[in-house]
Formats: C-alpha cells, structure tokens, sequence
C-alpha cells in the first residue's frame, strides 16, 4: 500500500468515525417533551400493565409511548380521536415489545381508528360482514393499521378477555421476518422455533377438539394463534400460566417477559 493510499484509508476512517460520531450525539441529544401529568393519569386509570410497572418502568413505558406516537399518526375514520384514544393505541403498541428497549415498528405510519366493526370493503354502516375488529397489511395497506375504537377501548377494559391492539400489533411481530406464519423469528432464539412449532400444532388441534379454553379463532391459521394467545398472555397472564404453563413459558421467552411476578 502506497503513502497516499494509506493517507486516503485514513481520511475515510475518520469521516466514518466523524459520521457515526455525530448519529451518536445526534440521538444522545434527543429528548422527548415532559410527560404531560394528563396522560399520566389516563394511563394509571386505563391501563393495567403501566399500573403494574415499577417507577422506573413507567418512565420507560411514557418514553416509548412517546417515539410511537411522534413517529406513528393516528386518524379517526367517522370519528373523532382524542389524547384517550391515541394513548391506549400507543399503549397497544409498546406492551408487546417492552421486552425489547429501543425496538418499534418501522413499517407502520398511521393508525386508522373506525367507530365501528367493518367488512373487507372497510364499510362500517352498511354491507355484509361487518364483524372485523382490526387489521393491518393486506392490499392497498401497507402502513396502515385500522382499529374499531369502540373494541380498542373495550380490550383494557379487565373484564374483556379480547384485546384487538395487542392482536394487530402483534401480527406486525409476526410479519417483521417477511412472513405472517404465527412464529416471530426476530423475537426468538433459535433453539425455540421448533418446538413453539410443535406447540402451536397441539394447541391448535386441541382448541379444534374442544379441549382448550383459548379462544376458537385462534385455530384459524398460525398466525391467528400467535396473535390470540398473546391477548391471553397480556389480559390474564395468572390464569394462562395456570392452565397453560408450558404455553405461558414459550410466550414469557417471546416477549421477555414475566408479566405473573
């Protein structure tokens, strides 16, 4: 290697020091506005898993809430949407990733809310079939997530064993590897796969036979399944581990983490 090829790696070691330098200030730097003391207490009164959180956790849960609403826009559809609204959205958003700090969902940008149930057609007033509670992807999706809101709010309710953000949200996990195939391969180490394979088979076909207490569109496909079990695992994880355990230890490994203690 010649003086100046030496001289020119040189330069462009330190520009790329220089670069990655000032990514790092730059995001040092980045702080979100306080917390508004509103929101504070719309989280306390609606949302169980912040209401269990530790001081420093809730810290944690406020912060990521903040990236995903700065980053993600919410648009009511027939409907307006208020701080309530954009908080329990977000609050879906951050539970099933809290296991995995400075992670989000890089293909989201908006977040349709619907005052109703819709059909394929996204009709919520009038046509067939108007029993969708959410969905995300899909043609002419990409992007986009639409809620009903009336569902939204009805999943933190604690007497509702559904809980339709949590659902979408997670079909997001699931499709991060490129596939909606109920097993999130980003999210679990690789010794896992197989047997969350098998689990998910037997738990299928017991909830086919009728000897399961998981809800029954969780045997639809995988993918259904993995996003059913998960609003288990977030609504009652103390009865999950109960009457689940080996299914709760799979799911408690997935998301990292221990939601019983």
């Amino acid at each position: 290697m010649t003086y100046t090829q030496i001289l020119a790696t040189l330069f462009l070691l330190f520009l790329l020091i220089a670069i990655f330098w000032r990514m790092f200030i730059k995001k040092s730097k980045s702080t979100h506005a306080p917390f508004p003391k509103a929101w504070k207490s719309i989280l306390t009164q609606k949302v169980l898993f912040y209401q269990e959180l530790s001081p420093p956790e809730r810290i944690r849960f406020q912060q990521n809430l903040q990236s995903f609403l700065d980053k993600v826009r919410i648009t009511g559809v027939g409907t307006e949407v208020d701080d309530v609204d954009k908080l329990l959205v977000g609050a879906s958003a951050v539970i099933p990733l809290f296991g995995f700090p400075g992670w989000g969902y890089r293909t989201l940008n908006e977040v349709l809310l619907y005052d109703g149930t819709f059909n394929r057609d996204f009709e919520t007033q009038q046509g067939e079939e108007r029993n969708i509670l959410g969905m995300v992807g899909g043609t002419g999706m990409t992007g986009t997530m639409i809620l009903s809101k009336p569902s939204l709010h009805e999943g933190f309710d604690q007497y509702s064993n559904q809980h339709v953000g949590i659902h979408e949200f997670v079909h997001l996990l699931d499709r991060a590897d490129g596939a909606a195939d109920g097993i999130p391969e980003m999210m679990m180490q690789q010794p896992f796969l197989i047997p969350w394979v098998k689990m998910i088979h037997k738990e299928i076909k017991a909830i086919q036979d009728g000897a399961s207490d998981i809800d029954d569109y969780g045997s639809t496909n995988e993918a259904e399944f993995f996003s059913v079990v998960s609003e288990y695992f977030f609504k009652s994880p103390r009865l999950l581990e109960k009457r689940h355990p080996e299914l709760y230890g799979m799911l408690e490994s997935i998301f990292r983490q221990d939601l019983k203690k």
